[in-house]
């Protein structure tokens, strides 16, 4: 069989996959079938499901997920049509079970998804025809938790931590910027920039945060926080000249108490 024709190349994969099944599954010989890849985005916590080639399951013989994750040895959950039989080799993950059943429906789902379930999720259908192959590239998405404070010398500090993919940050109004970021061992990304501004006329910034799962926007004026040393100094001197007086002043009460009290 081929699929031709001036159609975008995506249409054209679906419609020579639907061809191709209904001929493999029509026909004594089976004429092609190539593995369909694709990749889910999926924020962590939620709950995704994870579909086989669309195989009637009368036709099927053996279903077989292989779950590669990262770091890990490969997962393999086998279901045989015929028996009835379910055997599961290096899976101990209960979080990744069937969709329903295998008899009803060969298709996995993940309850609630996370960062270790990065990885390559298979379906083979084996049918007297031949073998029907999807491939799930699942990607964890992870919210940054993100701050904003001052610095020193009309500087901001915008930090994005945590976040899987590293974040984007930006500036309004533009200054003068160092962007680091420090990956973590489970996957995440810290990105945290930092900004000066010369102009005395600006005196509040905003920094925006760019992150698949969604977007934020914070403000903050350059002066908030940021204290000279001469006002560091009279707030030092304020607050002893207070304790002082009133050191003086109980001193003062307890002197004429006992001037009173000896008359």
């Amino acid at each position: 069989l081929h699929c031709l024709g001036e159609i975008p190349l995506l249409t054209s994969l679906f419609l020579c996959l639907s061809v191709c099944l209904s001929a493999c599954l029509s026909l004594s010989v089976c004429a092609c079938v190539s593995p369909v890849n694709i990749t889910i985005s999926v924020q962590m916590g939620t709950k995704t499901l994870l579909l086989c080639p669309p195989v009637p399951p009368t036709k099927a013989v053996v279903i077989t997920w292989v779950i590669t994750l990262r770091g890990q040895p490969p997962c393999k959950i086998s279901y045989r049509v015929e028996t009835k039989e379910t055997s599961e080799t290096n899976c101990t993950d209960r979080r990744i079970t069937w969709a329903s059943t295998p008899d009803q429906s060969p298709d996995l789902q993940i309850s609630a998804v996370a960062l270790d379930h990065d990885g390559y999720y298979s379906c083979v259908i084996a049918t007297p025809n031949g073998n029907f192959q999807k491939r799930h590239n699942i990607q964890v998405l992870l919210p940054p938790a993100v701050t904003l404070f001052p610095g020193e010398n009309r500087t901001a500090v915008c930090e994005a931590t945590a976040g899987k993919p590293p974040a984007q940050i930006s500036w309004t109004p533009e200054g003068y910027c160092k962007t680091k970021n420090e990956s973590h061992s489970n996957g995440t990304v810290t990105v945290r920039s930092t900004c000066q501004w010369d102009h005395k006329k600006v005196h509040a910034v905003l920094c925006s945060v760019t992150h698949s799962t969604g977007n934020r926007i914070l403000s903050i004026q350059l002066n908030q926080g940021v204290i000279s040393p001469l006002h560091s100094l009279l707030t030092i001197l304020y607050v002893k000249l207070s304790l002082l007086g009133i050191i003086l002043l109980i001193m003062g009460f307890v002197f004429f108490q006992k001037r009173n009290y000896y008359r």
